[in-house]
């Protein structure tokens, strides 16, 4: 019955185990190795040999999105996780203390992180640190851990006023009791759906910088470098462009359509006029 009144969810959840299967199992599953070159059969379009063709150096392009997929999947756990664990941090304590940690962290370390653009910021960092994957996780966790601690510190500072926290303090418990036992446990819910809408931008922004060049050094398969490789042969041979880029979309969407889902479930009001 949920499925029939959530059909994206279903299909969403269906589409990220396609992609968590193909990046697993990708070894197993690639015709081809992924870097192999090929001269001889460059640009060829989808055929019995080759599904999705071979792109301008005669390389598999199923097996590239194949292994582009486990890039992208590592790239959004990994940015999120070290986002939202920065992010906890922070809103934590600019939430829970108020005073100057508040305004320390959220009037200046928080506006000064949203006052750069969050592409910008991390194509900064990873044209002076040099590309590779370690650089790309952490210059996409430094300018999106801020969404993070501004929604931590408004659950906070709404949590912390409730009654059973101040029970908790009148009955001795510590700072650090009250803030794992009882208000973390509180303000999840609107966490794990912004954590579930954040691993589609991370996806996004991982085919950005390594369509500019800075993401995954060659010959690692991306998404973004096979969109960055396919552009002087857009019109000549299309598919090319359209496999990368139906990961893509299919991937981001797949995180949007859960996330959505997940919020709607997490809210009691949808639940109720949902009949869920």
């Amino acid at each position: 019955m949920r499925v029939k009144r959530q059909p994206l969810a279903a299909i969403g959840v269906g589409l990220l185990v396609v992609f968590v299967v193909c990046a697993v199992f990708a070894p197993w599953l690639a015709p081809q190795d992924p870097a192999r070159l090929d001269l001889t059969g460059r640009l060829m379009g989808p055929s019995a040999a080759h599904w999705f063709g071979t792109d301008e150096l005669g390389r598999d392009i199923l097996s590239r999105t194949l292994y582009g997929a486990r890039i992208s999947l590592v790239v959004a756990v990994s940015v999120v996780g070290l986002s939202l664990a920065i992010g906890l941090v922070a809103g934590c304590l600019a939430g829970f203390y108020g005073g100057w940690a508040d305004t320390v962290i959220n009037v200046y370390v928080m506006n000064a992180f949203l006052a750069l653009p969050g592409i910008l910021l991390a194509i900064a960092f990873v044209a002076f640190m040099g590309p590779g994957l370690g650089n790309v996780i952490v210059a996409l966790a430094i300018s999106g851990w801020v969404g993070y601690a501004r929604l931590v510190r408004g659950q906070v500072m709404a949590v912390k006023e409730r009654e059973f926290v101040e029970a908790a303090r009148a009955l001795g418990a510590s700072d650090l009791r009250v803030m794992t036992r009882h208000v973390l446990p509180n303000i999840l819910q609107p966490l794990i759906v912004q954590a579930a809408i954040g691993m589609a931008g991370a996806v996004l922004a991982e085919a950005t910088l390594s369509f500019l060049g800075l993401g995954v050094p060659p010959p690692a398969a991306s998404w973004g470098s096979m969109l960055n490789d396919a552009r002087s042969h857009l019109f000549d041979s299309p598919h090319l462009v359209f496999f990368p880029a139906m990961a893509v979309m299919l991937c981001v969407l797949s995180f949007n359509f859960i996330g959505d889902a997940l919020r709607d479930f997490m809210d009691p009001r949808t639940r109720l006029s949902a009949g869920l």
